[in-house]
């Protein structure tokens, strides 16, 4: 992932307000929204029970989050502000909202910094906006919701410029924002540490699916895909040889699959890499015939990555694990004679 580090993500997205909600009349399918009146921001913006900025304020929109406009006044806007609830890019997905049924809120916010499905180059700008959150939250001391903003302002490309072509790029980014900081934070658990993937918690692989559904056949898809792997690898291989053994299987099968995808020579690479630590498991065993075998699939894996991507970075990092192996140095455990 481009994010160095990440801050907290904050699922808390709205401050919730006392205002009586009114619902416009036109109603969407997924939101119970009229769809053109959907907007989004790029700035935090304050939301005030009147057109008045000396009028009480109710609640804060935080850029990427969701408003459904109903009227204008001026210098000023009338919107719905908790609306992105029921408008997830897949029905599975969990809310965003820390309350289980919110009522969308009525509020006025200042006229500006506004984004609808009929800006004029509104996906570009909204995707400007959403890469410059994420370079602000690879920052040693990131804002607090750098990576949220980036990962709501991405998905507001996809879902109102669907036939951009950042579309593809932004649901992409937005997904992999989401799976990394739940990557994150699960890592932090202890069953982070079970050998059997089925014994932790899985990760949400909706917003991938979805990069995957809307376009298939893309880079991103193949990006996606590669991504999802993270579900079935063991979290400790608690040196023995089942887990490499799985998860070098798992990764020749996306290989396969997604040959000239963005990240096959990767996966060869872990394959090869997997490999060539069973060679040292197999031998701690004493089972000299599959380590055998493992040392001539390591080779095999290496030439195939010469073959195929000669360009790639990790050819010559495969090149140097089937050079160990085959100088009888362990890629598992101690390597020093």
């Amino acid at each position: 992932m481009r994010l160095a580090s990440i801050s907290t993500l904050t699922l808390a997205l709205l401050i919730p307000c006392a205002l009586v909600a009114q619902k416009p009349s036109k109603k969407d399918a997924r939101s119970g929204y009229d769809r053109s009146a959907r907007a989004t921001l790029l700035h935090p913006a304050n939301v005030y029970v009147a057109a008045d900025e000396n009028a009480q304020k109710s609640a804060l929109v935080n850029p990427g989050h969701e408003v459904v406009i109903s009227e204008h006044s001026g210098g000023w806007v009338r919107v719905f502000a908790n609306t992105d609830i029921q408008d997830d890019i897949n029905d599975d997905e969990k809310p965003e909202f820390a309350d289980d049924d919110p009522t969308p809120q009525s509020g006025w916010i200042r006229d500006k910094g506004i984004i609808t499905p009929t800006t004029p180059n509104g996906d570009a700008i909204l995707y400007g906006s959403a890469a410059n959150y994420e370079a602000a939250a690879a920052e040693p001391h990131a804002p607090v919701d750098a990576a949220t903003s980036a990962h709501l302002l991405y998905r507001r490309v996809a879902t109102y410029f669907p036939q951009s072509p950042l579309a593809a790029e932004a649901a992409w980014r937005s997904a992999d924002i989401r799976w990394q900081i739940d990557k994150r934070d699960q890592s932090s658990l202890p069953s982070a540490k079970e050998q059997d993937a089925s014994l932790r918690p899985g990760l949400f692989e909706g917003e991938l699916k979805y990069v995957i559904k809307k376009f298939p056949n893309s880079p991103q898809a193949a990006k996606a895909a590669y991504e999802m792997l993270d579900n079935k690898l063991c979290g400790d291989w608690q040196g023995l040889p089942k887990c490499p053994e799985i998860e070098s299987g798992l990764y020749e099968k996306y290989a396969a699959r997604f040959q000239g995808g963005p990240r096959t020579a990767e996966a060869l690479y872990e394959a090869t890499f997997r490999q060539g630590t069973l060679v040292s498991m197999y031998e701690v065993e004493e089972n000299h015939k599959k380590s055998e075998a493992a040392a001539a699939h390591t080779q095999a894996l290496a030439q195939q990555l010469q073959a195929q991507y000669p360009q790639s970075d990790f050819t010559p990092r495969a090149e140097s694990i089937a050079y160990r192996v085959a100088q009888n140095i362990p890629i598992y455990g101690n390597d020093r004679d």
